[in-house]
Order: structure tokens, then sequence, then C-alpha cells
């Protein structure tokens, strides 16, 4: 006869029976949760629900991005052991989480799916949980800061990217590049509590629409501290939301995105500037543009995965996790 512990130690992502704590399982073996949390619909007592939005109608180069948060899970398996180097706790003995499955929606009926990915994240927000997004295109961060504007106001936004996606544009496309443009004009996010860190592309009239711009070479030739002092002087201590480019990190260390630009972040500058926004609790957060079918070794979901732990090891630093 089987034990039932026999049978737990692997699919923790169906069998465990608490939300908190990690349960080791074979990296190579079991249902792909993001690491190994249980799926679940149920936002009864979560703090953060970590959902992919598989959508790439929008990309302006190189699709596949569809397939991001399916990779981002694979890749984060290897990562689920416990504590995380170097903040030396388990997040998830601090936070309960789930992974709440994918948005869904019908890509036949484009015009609809952003309206689809806002009431889906709403959903998370009025549980009183926050979302972490695994990717799908960048565009899908603006139905969700739209979410979290319905019920805070304008929001402040960190964006590490090599795009700042302001581009000209009068409104109704559904574009990876101009959707921050919308977002400052709909009053979504507030651009004098908005800073874009790791910017290496010029875009039309280098129109700043009141957000700080810190280009590539200053984060170069800046401490991970510095970066994120600016960070937090630009933020303040408002509502605020955290959206992650995989981009914004140089080709060499993420090939398997749609836009990639030549002499981006190394993975380390940007976990350790992450690792540096320590008393920041933002609100929601998102790792986007991953596109598994230009990716080399899943490095680039790899890395991907890590900076979403990393972002979860920062909402567990300020629900007093040491």
């Amino acid at each position: 006869m089987v034990e039932e512990t026999e049978v737990e130690t692997i699919d923790a992502a169906f069998m465990r029976k608490t939300l908190k704590g990690t349960k080791i399982e074979p990296s190579f073996a079991g249902a792909l949760s993001f690491v190994r949390r249980k799926y679940s619909k149920d936002l009864t007592g979560v703090d953060v629900a970590i959902t992919g939005v598989p959508f790439d109608l929008s990309v302006s180069n190189r699709p596949g991005t569809r397939f991001g948060p399916e990779a981002i899970r694979k890749a984060s398996a290897q990562h689920s052991w416990g504590p995380v180097w170097p903040w030396k706790f388990d997040p998830f003995d601090t936070l309960a989480a789930i992974d709440f499955g994918d948005c869904a929606f019908d890509w036949g009926a484009p015009g609809e799916i952003p309206a689809l990915i806002e009431r889906h994240i709403a959903r998370i927000i009025e549980s009183g949980a926050s979302s972490l997004v695994l990717g799908g295109d960048h565009f899908t961060t603006y139905p969700a800061l739209k979410a979290y504007a319905s019920r805070y106001g304008p929001i402040g936004l960190v964006q590490f990217d090599a795009h700042r996606d302001v581009e000209p544009d009068e409104g109704g496309r559904i574009d990876h590049g101009s959707m921050f443009n919308y977002a400052v004009r709909e009053g979504i996010i507030d651009p004098e509590r908005t800073i874009q860190i790791g910017i290496r592309t010029c875009f039309d009239g280098e129109e700043t629409y009141g957000m700080k711009v810190v280009y590539a070479d200053e984060v170069h030739a800046s401490s991970a501290s510095d970066i994120a002092t600016m960070i937090k002087q630009r933020v303040g201590d408002g509502a605020s939301y955290l959206t992650f480019d995989i981009d914004c990190l140089d080709p060499s260390t993420a090939p398997g995105t749609g836009t990639p630009v030549p002499g981006g972040l190394t993975s380390y500058q940007a976990l350790a500037i992450i690792r540096e926004l320590k008393g920041v609790d933002f609100l929601g957060m998102d790792v986007v543009e991953v596109s598994p079918p230009f990716d080399h070794a899943e490095m680039t979901s790899n890395a991907a995965a890590m900076i979403a732990i990393e972002l979860l090891c920062l909402k567990a630093w300020a629900k007093g996790a040491r």
C-alpha cells in the first residue's frame, strides 16, 4: 500500500494543504505551477496571487510572449527550494501565495481582451491580495494599472525597460509601445511618481511626460543602492506598481524577447537594484516580454523567474520576513 506522504512528495501545485511554506520536490518532475505554489481560484487569505497573461497580439517585432507564463513557471521549478539567496529567508514562510492560473480570453476577439485582463486583476485586488503577473507582452501592464487606479487613484510606476513605451498615439490601438502614453493622459499613473530604469532607445520628440528617465549608461555608472535611492525618492510612500520588461536585461543575458537592445543590464545588476528596494510595498508587480521561441537554454525564462521570486521577497520583507 502506498502511503499518502509518498504520493504527496510531488505535485504540490495540487496536493499541498497550506498556502505557506516550501515543499521540496524534484525540479524535473511534477505539476508546474510557479515555484510549486498551489493552483487555486480561491483568494481567501491570499497575500499574493501569481497569474499568467499569455498575450502577444500587440508586439511590434518578434511574437511569442504568449508562451512566456508557461516558460517562467517551468524555469521557476529549479528555484523552489526554500530560502532565497542573499535574503536568507523563504518568502513563503511569510506570504500566503497561490498560482491563480492564467487570464482567459478569446484571441479571435482582440478588442475585448484589455477589459478582460483588467477584470481579471480587479478580482485579485478586490480580495485584498496583490498580483504578480507573468507576461505576456508589455501592453498587459496597462489594463493591470487601470484595475489598480480604479481602486487607489493614480499609481506611481517603477518601470525596468529598454524602451519608454510612450510613443505618440491618439488612443484606441493595442500596442506595447504606446500604452504608458495612454496611462499618463488618462490619469492612471502619476508621471511625477514614475521612473523608467535602463532605457536605451530614442523616442519621438524625447518627451518625458513628466517621468524621470534613467538611461542604461547611468545605471552602469551607478551602484545598485544609488539607483534604488532614486526609485524610492521618486515613488515616495504612495500606491505604486513595479513592471519589469525582460528586455531591460542585455540580450547576452536575456535573448528570448521580442525587441532585444544591446547594452542592457546584467541579471546581477537588476536583482541587486530590486533587493535595495526593501521597504517599498508595491501593490502589484509584473515580469513581461519573455518570448521562449527566441530563448536559448532557458536563459531568459530563468532570469524572469528569479526576478519574480525577488519581487516576492520584497513583499515578504514588507510583511516582516527577516
